[in-house]
């Protein structure tokens, strides 16, 4: 693994119980560098799962520690019940009582705002939907208008996936449903144009929760009935967005050091089944060897085209 540059920031997606993926990743990170990541980064973003990732490095916690909670956790936050039975005639298949109880057993009453007192100045960006106002937030501790958020309140925010949770505050809905699910482009974004960091001197880590197979096979798509293209157009969508920002950074950041990891799945794994959480782990180690050795995602490797000479 090629060493960090000067300032770290790390980039994390949204995917439910698949977080575990990446807790596990990062804990290997960490064994490697022989310190936590909380010591050596000073900037994190991330949407749904990647927000209480993001928060809990942000706050201090070890990958190690944040890894533990979601293998011990996983199973009470998804726990199924009358309402996952029932659903879709249910609004909502979970409550949110106990990831936001899990949430305020480790942040307990730390404002946004906290975060950027001390003279390390830990930035992050946490992303919601606003249904009110029909716009992304893009919630951060210098933001006079979320510098009294609870870190808790920002966390449940990115992370009520619409029909999983209910909204927040009747409003606040996952931050995946706009366009940054994979939000890299959002931590090069602020690195660059917030805090002022040299892109040079940076190293920006993006971390997936996992890439699944397609989903049809060579001729399906003709024969399958309306509703059942609701999952592939969704999965289609999701997979293109993230895409999409790896791209972003790709092209109007090429001074980072920019490492774009991600795992691609044998079969698709839901976001809310604990069951799978033993292959989750061993995804997780799988990505913890490619950062490792450097192995990236293979939608960096995509490069733009170089510009050609109009004739005059």
């Amino acid at each position: 693994m090629k060493p960090f540059r000067k300032n770290l920031a790390i980039a994390i997606d949204g995917g439910g119980i698949r977080g575990v993926i990446v807790t596990r990743a990062l804990s290997m990170l960490e064994a490697k560098l022989e310190r936590p990541l909380h010591e050596l980064s000073r900037l994190y973003a991330g949407t749904s799962t990647g927000s209480i990732i993001s928060a809990g490095l942000a706050a201090g916690l070890t990958a190690s520690r944040i890894h533990e909670l979601y293998l011990q956790l996983g199973g009470e936050i998804f726990r199924q019940g009358w309402r996952t039975f029932f659903f879709p005639l249910t609004r909502f298949r979970y409550s949110a009582a106990p990831l936001e109880q899990a949430l305020r057993d480790q942040f307990g009453d730390m404002r946004m705002k906290d975060l950027w007192k001390d003279l390390a100045l830990r930035d992050i960006v946490i992303t919601a939907f606003d249904v009110l106002t029909n716009e992304t937030c893009f919630i951060k501790p210098w933001k006079l208008q979320y510098q009294e958020w609870p870190l808790v309140k920002a966390v449940l925010a990115s992370s009520c996936v619409p029909t999983y949770f209910p909204p927040l505050d009747g409003r606040y809905i996952d931050g995946g449903v706009g366009s940054y699910a994979n939000p890299c482009y959002l931590a090069a974004y602020e690195l660059s144009f917030c805090l002022g960091w040299k892109p040079e001197e940076t190293t920006l880590l993006s971390l997936g929760t996992g890439r699944s197979p397609n989903a049809m096979r060579p001729g399906e798509p003709e024969r399958i009935a309306a509703w059942d293209w609701m999952e592939p157009v969704l999965d289609a969508f999701l997979t293109s967005a993230s895409d999409q920002q790896v791209r972003l950074v790709d092209t109007f950041f090429s001074k980072l050091d920019f490492r774009r990891f991600q795992i691609d799945m044998d079969e698709a794994l839901p976001m809310d089944d604990p069951a799978a959480i033993p292959m989750l782990v061993d995804y997780g180690t799988e990505m913890g060897k490619m950062i490792l050795t450097d192995r990236v995602d293979g939608a960096t490797k995509i490069k733009p085209a170089k510009a050609r000479r109009v004739p005059k």
